[in-house]
């Protein structure tokens, strides 16, 4: 059994500034991506902008990870470590935040379309996101983990797309990562229960061809298998008596 932390109402309102601050730091990146930027210049403008606003990026040395954010470019699932590659009209990035603020994580990611994209880099972008509204939707008190999977899978594969399995959303709270692990595939009325008090992450990763995935030299990147173009958002979530709330919209 995992080991999930209840958290309690009080805990609700430092998780939902940690939220709104990573949310600000997407907002506020948004118009810096474009042509010709580099990842590594788009990092150092969230690291400024997190230290600005009393909060530590929290992938930073992360388990060895070298950047305050991940940046995922084209056929790059997740993990994206930025560089001096300099984003060229027609790419897609997701751009993936986490902050800690005064011990508390939030988290969310976000698609950006550099300048005219292919049809299908639209469709898989706008099916990503679509993807993780029915996921939050499927998000109900009794119900399980494997629900939100299921959603996900069916939306995405019913639109000719696939999901990625080898990374998935988790808990969040007082840690980066904690337990569950939230699939983006899956079986209805399988899993742990979902219960109030209960903060996770939903991250779709989708592919436009293959859900295989395979780790760069770099130990961090992970890249589609048939390099295909690959999607994702994410949005961090806490559970209530009263619902869902999304901490990071």
């Amino acid at each position: 059994m995992s080991k999930i932390v209840i958290y309690q109402p009080d805990d609700i309102k430092p998780m939902q500034e940690a939220c709104s601050l990573a949310k600000s730091v997407l907002d506020y990146i948004s118009p810096f991506v474009t042509e010709g930027i580099s990842t590594e210049e788009l990092d150092k403008l969230c690291y400024d902008f997190i230290i600005k606003n009393g909060a530590t990026p929290a992938p930073l040395n992360y388990h060895g990870f070298p950047k305050s954010i991940c940046t995922s470019v084209n056929d790059v699932v997740c993990h994206g470590i930025p560089s001096k590659y300099k984003l060229l009209n027609g790419d897609i990035i997701n751009i993936d935040i986490t902050v800690n603020l005064n011990g508390w994580f939030g988290d969310t990611s976000r698609m950006y379309k550099i300048g005219e994209c292919s049809k299908l880099a639209d469709r898989l972008i706008a099916v990503t996101e679509q993807a993780l509204d029915i996921g939050i939707k499927a998000v109900k008190i009794g119900g399980t983990f494997g629900d939100i999977g299921y959603s996900i899978q069916r939306f995405v594969e019913s639109n000719g797309f696939s999901v990625v399995r080898d990374y998935c959303g988790h808990g969040i709270g007082r840690h980066f990562h904690e337990d569950p692990m939230v699939l983006h595939y899956g079986i209805k009325d399988t899993g742990e229960k979902i219960k109030p008090g209960m903060f996770f992450t939903i991250e779709p990763m989708v592919n436009a061809g293959s859900h295989k995935t395979k780790v760069l030299k770099d130990k961090w990147t992970a890249v589609t298998v048939d390099k295909s173009l690959s999607a994702q958002f994410e949005h961090t979530i806490a559970v209530t008596d009263n619902g869902v709330l999304v901490l990071t919209r």
